[in-house]
């Protein structure tokens, strides 16, 4: 027995002997071998019969690690080479034990050459562009020039790890996406699951139909599926010359003649709004009109059939624009996972509405005002825990500091219009009593708070997922903002148009339905109910998606996070990140 506790065999075989109190653990291992040598047998042997001095011997645990036999260059010389090859590079420590399971046996090549697996991998690397990833970035050429000129087992080994560390990668972008949101910027909270690269050798190697467990590393979601299919479509219409451009000229609205129509007619059946034979003349009026009104939904546009200069801006934005937008909003979608709840909250910032999803089905759709681009709402997800009806609004203190103590500066009597009381601590303080010239946002030391009622900021019910940015959704008196194409108004929460509608959604199963919700609203006071079952809320940010109807949306990018996400994508093409 060596003096570190090991009894030993042979130099490819080992005996590890450790001791406590009186218990003996003993651990076996035989390297490239088939069978254990003698000297092992006998370490073995001894070790079972020669108890620690002073006492019996009571053995707890015996483990025999078995590890694929090392190979040989006589016997297995591609084997031999791989491992050679990894033992020359700085591999990740999970794939190198991958391939030590395994005895060194490639999973890429044969002796043949490239197996299917691996020409089914080559065939999905070129075809990335698909999923809106650069082929370049995984080399389908250069391997396929290598595989050419491939003359000996090194060769073959490096291919073979080359290609491993190229499905590592590909696999990766694919499923959880290019860049992580985070990284590229703070206010995207979500962390995708990155898979483990052993994880993916392995169930790799495990699949029955290889193609289609290719297919099944990109999100298992329709609303994906739809947007590849769209981004293809409309590669083509761009591989056709794109669109028609309008000239301008003065505002057209229904029932105007215009020489600029056949062009529309064009441009709008170039989208597939309509067929060009849908209309005739130089008279804006009928289908023309309803496909421009069905433009301007799908765009986020108020809807009226008046081109003006918003619509004739959508409607001039070239189609490589919009062939960016799909495929920013790809890599969003391999950012989410695939199954977002049972029932969830819905909310893309960008399109500043809201759904409500039970079990597949949307429920309940609705507008919100989300934040303006300098208090831009934050993407994340959390639980929705609680509804509480008739709410205090504790003031922030940004607001409260930047906002209101101007204002209780010149007037110490401001803000009791609007029921906001001051408190320091838990005790509250007359307005006319402090000095607030004293204060600024360093050293401001009180709490404003609005009391409930119809003129509370946060309405008479808001809906609570509590969260470190502060954000919640909730009602507001200001419902005329809910009526404009355009709602980024707050200082970052979710204003929902209608909440009682969507409280109703949530509650009725608990006995709380609308009528009851409304009841508690109109007594006064406050309460709070908790959800049973919380409830998934996502705070997305999504500028192009297909609908289950067919119909391609864009949206404005509001917060500049299109620019920002399409700089950190092209960064990580070019330096093959």
């Amino acid at each position: 027995m060596d003096s570190d506790g090991a009894t030993r065999g042979n130099a490819d075989d080992s005996c590890m002997v450790k001791l406590r109190g009186d218990v003996m653990t003993i651990g076996i291992r035989a390297v490239g071998q088939k069978r254990y040598s003698s000297s092992l047998f006998t370490a073995v042997f001894l070790a079972l019969m020669t108890g620690p001095i002073g006492g019996p011997l009571a053995i707890a645990e015996t483990e025999v690690l078995l590890p694929a036999e090392t190979p040989t260059k006589a016997a297995a010389p591609l084997s031999f080479a791989l491992l050679a090859e990894i033992g020359s590079r700085d591999v990740d420590e999970s794939v190198a034990a991958f391939y030590e399971a395994r005895g060194y046996a490639p999973i890429w090549l044969d002796t043949d050459g490239l197996q299917e697996r691996g020409h089914l991998t080559l065939a999905a690397f070129a075809a990335a562009n698909d999923h809106a990833l650069n082929p370049d970035n995984y080399g389908p050429l250069l391997f396929a020039e290598r595989l050419d000129a491939a003359q000996s087992d090194e060769d073959w080994a490096a291919l073979e790890l080359d290609l491993t560390a190229q499905f590592i990668r590909y696999a990766t972008h694919l499923s959880s996406g290019r860049v992580q949101p985070n990284e590229i910027n703070k206010a995207l909270n979500i962390f995708p699951h990155v898979p483990e690269p052993v994880d993916l050798l392995t169930q790799a190697n495990e699949s029955v139909d290889f193609s289609a467990y290719l297919e099944a590393l990109s999100p298992n979601t329709p609303n994906y599926a739809r947007l590849k299919r769209r981004l293809a479509q409309y590669r083509d219409k761009a591989a056709l010359g794109g669109f028609t451009v309008i000239p301008d000229g003065e505002v057209l609205k229904p029932g105007m003649e215009d020489d600029r129509t056949a062009l529309l007619r064009q441009r709008l059946a170039e989208e597939d709004y309509m067929l060009a034979t849908d209309h005739s003349g130089t008279v804006y009026d009928g289908a023309l009109v309803e496909a421009v009104k069905e433009f301007q939904e799908y765009h986020g546009l108020s809807v009226d059939g008046v081109i003006g200069k918003n619509t004739l801006a959508e409607i001039n934005v070239p189609i490589r624009q919009k062939l960016i937008q799909m495929e920013l909003n790809m890599e969003r979608r391999r950012w989410m996972p695939d199954f977002l709840g049972d029932t969830y909250v819905f909310v893309n910032l960008a399109d500043q509405n809201l759904k409500l999803v039970k079990n597949g089905k949307t429920w309940h759709t609705t507008r919100v005002v989300v934040g303006k681009p300098y208090h831009a709402t934050p993407v994340f997800s959390d639980e929705m825990t609680y509804v509480e009806i008739n709410p205090y609004w504790n003031v922030p203190y940004s607001i409260a500091t930047k906002e209101y103590l101007p204002k209780l500066r010149q007037n110490p009597n401001a803000l009791s219009a609007q029921n906001i009381r001051v408190f320091s601590g838990e005790q509250e303080v007359a307005p006319t009593q402090v000095a607030w010239n004293s204060y600024s946002g360093s050293n401001f030391p009180f709490k404003l708070r609005q009391d409930p009622g119809g003129r509370n900021a946060l309405g008479r019910i808001k809906f609570m997922f509590p969260n470190q940015f502060n954000i919640y959704i909730h009602d507001t008196p200001s419902k005329t903002l809910f009526d404009r194409a355009q709602r980024d108004f707050s200082h970052g929460c979710i204003r929902v148009s209608d909440p009682f509608a969507l409280g109703d959604v949530l509650l009725s199963d608990q006995g709380y339905d609308r009528s009851r919700l409304e009841a508690i609203r109109d007594a006064g006071a406050r309460k709070v109910l908790k959800l049973e079952e919380p409830v998934q809320v996502h705070l997305t940010y999504l500028t192009a998606w297909m609908n289950k109807d067919g119909s391609t949306h864009f949206r404005r990018d509001i917060y500049d996070r299109d620019e920002v996400l399409l700089k950190a994508l092209a960064r990580a093409m070019t330096e093959n990140l």
